[in-house]
């Protein structure tokens, strides 16, 4: 069974979290390290998902790529299934 009971559930959580880390990081500029440790959060949370959910979390992304019109967002949603692990090898 997944750690989370739904992908929306999953995404409210790993949204939190960077919320929360920009929040407390606002005085000052953001630490390399810090950022790697949300990045890691956020892969680690991708990864707890069931099959059914990265493939969920796969096809919204690239619906949200499709319309997107900023070039440098688009890639970046394009990238992110396979860079966090959605896609099964």
């Amino acid at each position: 069974m997944p750690v989370y009971p739904s992908l929306t559930h999953a995404l409210a959580e790993a949204l939190v979290d960077v919320i929360r880390f920009v929040e407390d990081s606002e005085e000052e500029p953001m630490d390399a390290d810090d950022a790697v440790k949300v990045l890691e959060g956020v892969a680690h949370l991708v990864g707890e998902l069931s099959a059914d959910q990265r493939g969920e979390l796969a096809d919204m992304l690239g619906t949200m790529a499709e319309t997107e019109v900023d070039p440098d967002r688009r890639e970046f949603l394009e990238e992110f299934p396979e860079g966090f692990g959605l896609l099964d090898d």
